[in-house]
C-alpha cells in the first residue's frame, strides 16, 4: 500500500469535512516546528542544549535549555502564518498575542513545548503536547478567559514523542492516528490509523514514591493491584514509570495500560500535578478518541470548566476498565465520608 503522508491525511480530513484549511495549516506548522525540536533533542550534548537554562518557568520549576529552545521554536513558527489568534505555553505566564504586523486567524493554540524535560540529560524520550481551540467570535485580542474552554471544545490535540523514532499522535475528534517521521525525506507518514486502546489491561504507571501521601481510595486501588493473583483482582499486574507523560501515555496508546497522577498530600493545595490545559485535556482527547477513558479520579477531565490557564488536576487515563475501577473507588469513598 502506498504510504500516506501527513499532508495527504490532512487533505483527506478537509474533504471529509472534519477540519478546515486554517486548522490544516496550523497542524502543518506545529508539526514542522516539532521536526526542528526533534533535531535539537537528537544532538544532545553536541548541540549544547543539555542542562539547566538558569531560569524558572511560571510554575517555579527550573527550566532546561531545551525547554526554552522548544518554546521559542513553537512561538516563532506560529507567529506569522495567519492561522492563530493567540497561543499559550506552559512555560509562559500569559498568552502570547500574534504580532500586529501579521494577520490573525480563528484558532487558539496551547502547548507544553517539552514534556518530561527532566529526562533530557539522561537520554530518555521526551515530547511536545498541543491542543487547539476555536477563538470566540468577535474577539480580536484574546485574553486568558478566552482560552478557558472545557476539553470538549478542543478542535484538535496531539503530541510528538522524541525517542528512537519521532512519532506524532493526532486527533480531530474522528479517531486517533499515529505518524512516524521518515527522517530521510523529512515527512510524517501515517503508521497506524484509528488506534484502539484495549479496555482491559494488567499494566499500570504511577510514581510509587508518593504512595504514603495518597488518599485512601488510591491506596486501596494500588494495594489491590500489588496483591496480584492472591488479591481481590485475581490477576498479576505489572508496573511501568518513565516520568515523561508523553512516553507513559504513548505506551498506553501502543499496547494499553493506565497512567495515574493522583491527588496527594504534597500537591493537594495546588489541585494536582499536571496542567489541565497543556497536558490533561489534550491527552484525554487523544485517549478517549482511541477508546480509552480519562478522569480526575472523580469526574471526566474534558467536562471540567477551567478556572485558570495553569490550573492543575489529578489525572487517571488509559484502558477504560481500570480507569473506571479507580474512579469508582474515589467516588464511593467520597459518598462514605459525605
Amino acid at each position: 500500500m502506498k504510504p500516506v503522508s501527513l499532508i495527504q491525511f490532512l487533505i483527506e480530513e478537509r474533504r471529509a469535512g472534519h477540519i478546515n484549511a486554517e486548522l490544516s495549516l496550523l497542524i502543518e506548522v506545529v508539526t514542522r516546528a516539532c521536526k526542528r525540536i526533534a533535531v535539537a533533542t537528537s544532538k544532545g550534548a553536541l548541540g549544547g542544549v543539555l542542562g539547566n537554562a538558569g531560569s524558572d518557568n511560571v510554575q517555579g520549576e527550573a527550566q532546561k535549555k531545551l525547554d526554552v529552545i522548544s518554546n521559542e521554536i513553537l512561538l516563532e513558527a506560529n507567529a506569522w502564518g495567519g492561522h492563530l489568534a493567540a497561543c499559550a505555553s506552559e512555560e509562559m505566564e500569559d498568552p502570547q498575542p500574534i504580532p500586529d504586523m501579521y494577520p490573525k486567524g480563528n484558532h487558539l493554540l496551547l502547548f507544553d513545548p517539552l514534556d518530561g524535560s527532566s529526562n533530557i540529560d539522561v537520554n530518555i524520550s521526551v515530547g511536545t503536547i498541543f491542543s487547539v481551540l476555536r477563538c470566540p467570535e468577535d474577539v480580536t485580542e484574546p485574553k486568558v478567559e478566552d482560552f478557558l474552554q472545557p476539553g470538549t471544545q478542543q478542535l484538535a490535540a496531539g503530541y510528538v514523542v522524541y525517542g528512537p523514532a519521532t512519532l506524532l499522535v493526532l486527533t480531530f475528534g474522528h479517531g486517533t492516528h499515529e505518524f512516524t517521521l521518515d527522517r530521510e525525506v523529512g515527512s510524517f507518514i501515517l503508521s497506524r490509523r484509528d488506534i484502539r486502546i484495549p479496555e482491559q489491561t494488567a499494566e499500570f504507571a504511577i510514581n510509587m514514591s508518593n504512595q504514603r501521601h495518597w488518599e485512601a481510595p488510591m491506596q486501596r486501588y494500588v494495594g489491590e493491584l500489588l496483591a496480584g493473583k492472591e488479591g481481590p483482582r485475581g490477576k498479576d499486574f505489572n508496573m511501568r514509570w518513565v516520568a515523561s507523560m508523553v512516553a507513559d501515555v504513548h505506551r498506553i496508546i501502543t499496547r494499553g495500560g493506565v497512567f495515574f497522577y493522583p491527588l496527594d498530600a504534597k500537591i493537594k493545595a495546588k489541585g494536582g500535578k499536571l496542567r489541565l490545559m497543556y497536558e490533561a485535556n489534550p491527552m484525554a482527547f487523544i485517549v478517549e478518541q482511541a477508546g480509552g477513558a480519562a478522569t480526575t479520579g472523580r469526574e471526566r477531565i474534558m467536562d471540567l470548566q477551567p478556572t485558570g490557564l495553569h490550573q492543575r488536576v489529578p489525572v487517571f487515563l488509559g484502558s477504560k476498565g481500570e480507569v473506571e475501577v479507580a474512579t469508582r473507588y474515589h467516588r464511593e469513598a467520597d459518598v462514605a465520608f459525605a
